[in-house]
């Protein structure tokens, strides 16, 4: 028979489905069979023997959670670990930082501005003792001392006052000298004497002016003309010493006989408004304005100790702010000028200052200095005399005529 044509469809349609089906199984049962194993040969201990792994060899192969259990309760239990516990420091101790965390970069950056800030402020006392020494203001001392008679007060204030003033080129205001005395007492001596000192300092002449009021500006003379030719002059030599950066000097002498026209065109140059070249400048002003009362103050006091006479130097700088105050008040009703002026008053000479005076223009002449000489010439002037004392009506003003008769 022909057994005719054969079926499309497989005989064993699943081999490829059921083999790795199989083959997990096995390795199931496989990895069942030797867990099994290793519980049994753990758990049997010191009993175990060929007896004891023949019985196991007899024992149904299947798995219990029989020997798991044995086995988690025959472990012991791990040890805790004890975390380090944070140390708390007590209150009454004192913590410390590290070494390396005190020590910033800030620390270092504030160390380094402060060393500048101090090198800056040793470079600006270095100027300023360099400024100062442009003038020589030791050596003016000196000579003001050995030429000056009779007015150690006066000399010292001027020198100080141009001490603070000279130390730096750069001021707010002009410094402005204010000499009052009476007549003969040696202010005119002591405005030629520092017109000189500043032209041998600054090496110009142009930057020193001295103007004479009865001089410069006589009586015919329209006023506002002396007004427009002083202001003219002192812009001139403010504007030369500001090229140069040199501090000049302006000395007026005869103050008291300038008219009210040129003492408001002085008071306009001390105005803060004007330009900083008229800022830096020295002026002396030298009149015998309040000398009446200078006189007066001295005579009504010649037993107290006043700064020219008694060792006291309380009692005397006591008294002399007490005429430098009085003598203000009465200047400031004459003019605002003085208001802004360092006042600087020169007492009455006694008669050994006389005497002093009178060798001086002796030596000058060609004469010997010859002492009994000089106090003969000396006795011929008129004198207050009061408390023991005896001041010159004139002071000094007739020892250069007395000299020229020898």
């Amino acid at each position: 028979m022909d057994p005719g044509p054969p079926s499309a469809e497989p005989r064993n349609p699943g081999p490829c489905v059921i083999a790795p089906v199989r083959a997990v199984l096995r390795l199931r049962r496989r990895v069942c069979l030797l867990r099994k194993r290793r519980l049994l040969s753990t758990g049997a201990g010191p009993a175990s023997g060929p007896g004891a792994t023949h019985a196991g060899a007899e024992q149904p192969r299947f798995f219990t959670f029989d020997g798991a259990v044995e086995l988690a309760a025959s472990r012991a239990p791990r040890k805790k670990r004890w975390r380090s516990r944070v140390v708390l420091y007590p209150e009454s101790s004192r913590k410390y930082l590290p070494r390396a965390e005190r020590r910033s970069r800030a620390q270092r950056c504030l160390l380094l501005l402060v060393a500048i800030v101090g090198f800056q402020v040793l470079n600006a006392i270095e100027n300023l003792d360099d400024n100062a020494q442009r003038y020589d203001l030791d050596g003016l001392e000196k000579a003001l001392q050995r030429a000056v008679f009779g007015q150690p007060a006066a000399v010292g204030r001027i020198v100080a006052l141009l001490r603070d003033y000279l130390a730096t080129h750069v001021h707010s205001r002009p410094l402005l000298l204010a000499l009052h005395g009476p007549s003969g007492v040696g202010k005119s001596h002591v405005g030629r004497l520092l017109a000189r000192h500043f032209r041998a300092a600054l090496a110009d002449g142009a930057l020193v002016l001295q103007y004479h009021a009865r001089h410069h500006c006589p009586e015919p003379r329209p006023v506002q003309a002396c007004r427009e030719e002083l202001a003219r002059r002192v812009a001139d030599v403010v504007a030369r010493a500001e090229a140069e950066e040199k501090t000049p000097l302006l000395v007026l002498d005869e103050v008291e006989a300038m008219p009210a026209a040129l003492l408001d065109e002085l008071h306009g140059l001390m105005q803060p408004q004007r330009s900083h070249q008229f800022h830096s400048a020295v002026y002396v002003l030298l009149s015998s304005t309040g000398g009446g009362d200078i006189t007066r103050f001295v005579l009504q006091n010649a037993s107290r100790a006043l700064p020219r006479l008694g060792p006291d130097a309380a009692h005397g700088a006591r008294a002399e702010e007490e005429l430098r105050a009085s003598l203000r008040a009465v200047l400031v009703r004459e003019h605002p000028l003085w208001k802004s002026a360092a006042i600087v008053p020169f007492l009455l000479l006694d008669k050994w200052d006389v005497v002093n005076c009178f060798r001086e223009e002796m030596a000058g002449e060609g004469f010997f200095p010859e002492q009994a000489r000089a106090e003969r010439l000396a006795a011929q002037l008129s004198y207050y005399r009061v408390s023991g004392h005896e001041y010159a009506v004139t002071g000094c003003k007739q020892v250069v005529a007395k000299v020229n008769l020898l």
